[in-house]
């Protein structure tokens, strides 16, 4: 019989798994536009850089949050999202379990990984492409 923490976990589980899925996708993607010329290979280090640092920022507001102590402000999550650490702050939120009911902040976070794609697809066309 099934209790209701198995399909807990199972949610968690999945979530993870399609965070890293969207993550591996898109580093892929920016591997491949990499190699085929348009963008430079110092973008994967700024993604990388970023992704683990958005990853750990998330991390460590989680143990804040449950400890009660001091808390990482939104607006610095978002910004570190917006610049290009989403990839981490996605696997980090589920992972975590972080962020994600909280309806403000989810609907913010997907704004930033559209805004970081559009200026992505900028450079790409217009500055590195171009």
């Amino acid at each position: 019989m099934r209790q209701q923490g198995d399909r807990t976990d199972r949610r968690s589980t999945r979530g993870v798994g399609a965070s890293l899925a969207v993550a591996t996708l898109f580093l892929a993607v920016l591997v491949g536009l990499v190699e085929l010329g348009p963008a430079p290979w110092p973008v994967l280090v700024w993604y990388g850089v970023l992704s683990a640092a958005a990853f750990v920022m998330y991390r460590a507001d989680k143990v804040a949050a449950g400890k009660g102590s001091w808390r990482t402000p939104e607006a610095n999550l978002h910004g570190i999202d917006l610049l290009g650490g989403w990839p981490g702050g996605l696997v980090a939120r589920q992972l975590f379990r972080h962020k994600t009911r909280k309806q403000p902040f989810r609907t913010a976070f997907w704004l930033t990984v559209v805004a970081n794609l559009v200026a992505l697809a900028y450079l790409v066309l217009e500055v590195w492409g171009g």
